[in-house]
């Protein structure tokens, strides 16, 4: 059964850095292919997820590096452009390693045998006031035995600098507030950058989060106008060599062919407003 449309923290950041780039990816529903850096994600996250399924005492490094090899397989498997990636041998193996160091890392930033999830890549719905909804894959939720909640989600990238910290701190903020709304505020939030053996950590407190409510639904505000409009500009940075979606954006030389309807319906059908709030 497909799930409704929703608003998801890398949705919105996505936006946030190209209109244009949102809409190839939400609204045309073009697929970004997959990297050597995201493939090496998927394996080291489905890794934890797996580990967290064994007894407390088995979740030792030697069952993660155990997993490796039959996740590799599993994730490129799924993907035959993820699998051409590493069609080398050569590329493969420094994959895997690469992978396996970022497994080690985890065991020093922390003890899984000491934690017992309260979900892992949970999916959490929640509807704001205003009608949007949103969307969230959270990678693991512990619970406290008071039941105070703690998010958690692995990073396998390098630690962002102070000039991008802002990007980290959005998705904390999103999650606590879909947290909110759909449990409650999570009492701590944190990223845990695999990389750099880094935590970055955000307690949420009530005020903040209304705050921050209130620019996301300008944020929905803005993406309903342009779809209204259907009119997604483009905006260049340092951050276009990178995109997938350059042959198709004119700031390059591209043609830009009307949105599809259907793909129009399906994102203003995010925000559902009650009737008896009109």
């Amino acid at each position: 059964m497909s799930r409704p449309p929703a608003l998801s923290a890398s949705r919105a950041k996505e936006y946030q850095q190209c209109p244009l780039k949102f809409r190839y990816s939400v609204v045309d529903g073009l697929r970004q292919p997959p990297t050597e850096a995201t493939v090496k994600g998927t394996v080291v996250h489905k890794v934890l997820e797996d580990l967290f399924t064994l007894p407390a005492a088995e979740r030792t490094p030697a069952a993660a590096q155990e997993m490796l090899p039959t996740t590799w397989e599993y994730v490129l498997d799924r993907d035959e452009a993820a699998r051409d990636l590493f069609e080398d041998p050569r590329a493969a193996a420094q994959g895997q390693d690469d992978t396996a160091t970022l497994l080690g890392n985890y065991f020093r930033m922390e003890r899984p045998e000491n934690l017992a999830p309260k979900g892992r890549e949970q999916f959490v719905d929640a509807r704001l006031s205003s009608g949007v909804l949103l969307r969230g894959i959270i990678d693991r939720i512990d619970e406290a035995p008071d039941g105070a909640l703690r998010v958690v989600d692995y990073k396998t990238g390098r630690t962002p600098s102070p000039r991008f910290m802002e990007d980290a701190l959005f998705q904390m903020r999103f999650y606590a507030l879909l947290l909110r709304q759909a449990w409650r505020i999570p009492r701590r939030t944190q990223l845990l950058y695999l990389r750099g053996e880094d935590v970055l950590t955000l307690d949420p407190d009530p005020r903040s989060i209304d705050e921050f409510e209130g620019s996301v639904n300008q944020l929905w505000d803005r993406i309903e106008g342009d779809a209204r409009r259907e009119q997604f500009a483009p905006r260049t940075s340092k951050l276009c060599g990178w995109c997938a979606f350059q042959k198709q954006c004119p700031a390059f030389g591209g043609v830009l062919a009307p949105p599809p309807a259907d793909g129009l319906e399906r994102l203003l059908a995010v925000r559902v407003v009650d009737p008896a709030q009109r």
